[in-house]
């Protein structure tokens, strides 16, 4: 696969996102370049950020009270059928979430190549906190190509999803560039 960045398919669907994932980059000093186990994607988070893999298929980068989820899968997988597939992953078991969204967008699609993305935002409600909060805004892309699929899912809790909060998981979410 082409290496492209993942901020370029996102400038199509959301044209102000470009300067947000730009300000959200930072300095070599403020964040780190991560390669996920199969050498399919990259992406940058705060140096400060954890990142683990909780599963074969599963990276997760984690701080200040964000989290993004990253989940591949090797060749082309169903667009539409793995964006929602996609939108239903939760912080914990969707049995314990309200299953009434707040939609902030839905379904923005973009092309760029053999790439296809989709864009999806939301706020959820869990039954009870989790890390703390119950309401969480959540942002979905779907980036398929012939050569893997990419749910990149990021969280945020509501009432922190402000300026500063925003740049930085917008940032982390148009760091990724595939390989």
């Amino acid at each position: 696969m082409k290496s492209l960045g993942l901020s370029v398919c996102l400038a199509l669907v959301l044209p102000s996102i470009s300067s947000v994932a730009e300000a959200g980059r930072g300095t070599a000093d403020s964040t780190k370049e991560h390669i996920d186990p199969t050498r399919s994607f990259t992406f940058r988070a705060p140096s400060h950020w954890e990142v683990s893999s909780p599963s074969p298929n599963v990276l997760e980068a984690e701080g200040d009270a964000m989290v993004v989820r990253f989940l591949f899968h090797q060749g082309e997988q169903g667009f539409d059928s793995l964006h929602v597939s996609c939108m239903q992953n939760r912080l914990v078991d969707s049995l314990e979430t309200d299953p009434h969204v707040d939609y902030e967008y839905d379904f923005l699609q973009a092309e760029a190549g053999p790439m296809r993305l989709l864009d999806s935002a939301f706020k959820t409600r869990y039954d009870e906190p989790v890390r703390g909060h119950k309401e969480w805004r959540q942002r979905n892309l779907t980036l398929v190509s012939p050569v893997g699929s990419l749910c990149v899912i990021a969280f945020c809790p509501a009432k922190l999803w402000k300026d500063k909060n925003k740049t930085v998981l917008n940032g982390v979410v148009s760091s990724v560039s595939t390989r």
